[in-house]
């Protein structure tokens, strides 16, 4: 396959208001304002499964009911999607019995969600599928548009055509595409990303309302009209209605939350997880929609609190170098290991507050960073009460809990493990 054209960008030189080791809300934004596009890792997957939670049964009804589904294929539009009935495999969404324990919700979630030279869209969706896992795919809009149609995209505040990252190669769009349908159809939820990733001045942070809902429409028309703007007549449509499978997102470098929200509400998104950072705790709505947030997690040995996603142990450790020392690679690996067990542990034997983590397909400082997520995802997804599920199936889960319950919840501190049946009554 072709490498991608255009250049990723470097990151900038990190400002340190803090003690090293810590990454404050603000460090987070200027590490997050780097990330773009896509990069190719070329690695095998070394490391066996060994053993699996279990498989789900049936298909979950959920808190929005659809009609029944006549049983056959609808194509939509000019083929590019299509309905073939409601997803399978989901959780089912039941509410606590009085007294009973919550299970420890994990999500993992991917943005940009291409399947580039290093295969890591199809390795994770495999990976998934292994340890009995469901995951969030963040699309990236203008990853289903080819560069030769670059002027159909009018990002807000932006010429015509531009982006902040890569327009994907021919032969990347096809490789995604067959990997959104295997995703979905493997339970996965696929949602948001956006297109242009565009952040800073004149990004997301400084979008109005009205021009998040142009970005938003432009992603579901990048979405719906790959076929005309692509001219592939020999890929099969994607298995799913864009307009019903996205229920939320994630902004670029997790600005512009407050405009954004407001827009998503014409949507009936249920979920967003842009939130810049939080300690792990029980999620609660902002406006109406769940807040799904990046989380503080113990780092250094629980010396900081770090959060939890791949390039905020990059800014730790590297200082923002994609390509830091290699003798050290092996200890930052560990590290980012142990950070995220920790943050597991301290909920899992505690509050039972879901975990968050959030990554991109990557491979920064030696891709030590996927490769402590594929040991995490064999640890975690295999433990008992460990349910590793979407954004979509917490937001399900949630919604048909007693609100009295989630309150109690919400006041827990993450390591307290109370009496449960004071808390699920």
């Amino acid at each position: 396959m072709k490498q991608p054209s255009g250049r990723r960008r470097r990151p900038r030189a990190p400002r340190r208001t803090t003690p090293p080791g810590v990454l404050t809300l603000a460090a987070l934004l200027v590490v997050a304002s780097l990330v773009a596009g896509y990069l190719a890792l070329t690695r095998s997957d070394t490391t066996t499964p060994t053993a699996s939670s279990g498989a789900r049964k049936g298909t979950s009804p959920k808190p929005h009911q659809e009609p029944r589904w006549d049983g056959k294929t609808k194509v939509l539009g000019d083929g590019s999607t299509s309905y073939t009935g409601p997803q399978k495999g989901q959780l089912k969404p039941v509410p606590l019995k009085p007294g009973e324990k919550p299970p420890q919700f994990v999500v993992f979630s991917w943005d940009g969600a291409l399947q580039g030279d290093d295969a890591l869209f199809s390795h994770y969706r495999e990976l998934a599928e292994e340890y009995d896992a469901h995951m969030t795919f963040f699309l990236t809009g203008i990853y289903l548009l080819p560069k030769a149609r670059k002027e159909l995209y009018s990002p807000p505040q932006h010429a015509k055509g531009s982006a902040a990252i890569s327009f994907a190669t021919d032969e990347h769009i096809r490789t995604t595409l067959e990997q959104l349908g295997k995703a979905w159809r493997d339970g996965n939820e696929i949602g948001t990303h956006f297109n242009g990733h565009f952040c800073g001045k004149k990004g997301g942070g400084d979008w109005s309302v009205a021009e998040w809902k142009s970005e938003i429409d432009q992603f579901y028309a990048f979405t719906e009209k790959w076929k005309t703007n692509t001219g592939f007549q020999d890929v099969d449509p994607l298995p799913f209605d864009i307009r019903k499978e996205v229920t939320g997102g994630r902004a670029p470098c997790l600005e512009g939350q407050k405009n954004l929200l407001k827009a998503a509400k014409d949507y009936k998104w249920r979920y967003d997880a842009s939130s810049a950072g939080d300690f792990q705790i029980w999620p609660a709505k902002k406006n109406g929609i769940w807040d799904f947030p990046l989380q503080m997690l113990p780092y250094e040995g629980g010396k900081y609190q770090g959060l939890s996603m791949d390039f905020n142990f990059l800014y730790n450790q590297s200082e923002g170098e994609t390509e830091g020392d290699p003798a050290k690679y092996p200890e930052w690996e560990q590290q980012t290991v142990a950070s995220y067990m920790s943050g597991f542990n301290r909920v899992y034997y505690g509050s039972r507050a879901p975990l968050f983590i959030g990554n991109h397909f990557e491979d920064w400082n030696g891709g030590i960073y996927m490769r402590a997520v594929d040991q995490v995802v064999k640890d975690m997804c295999t433990r008992k009460d460990v349910k590793c599920v979407s954004f979509r199936e917490l937001a399900d889960w949630l919604d048909v809990q007693k609100p009295g319950t989630l309150q109690r919840l919400r006041g827990l501190d993450p390591a307290q493990s109370p009496d449960w049946p004071t808390v699920v009554k």
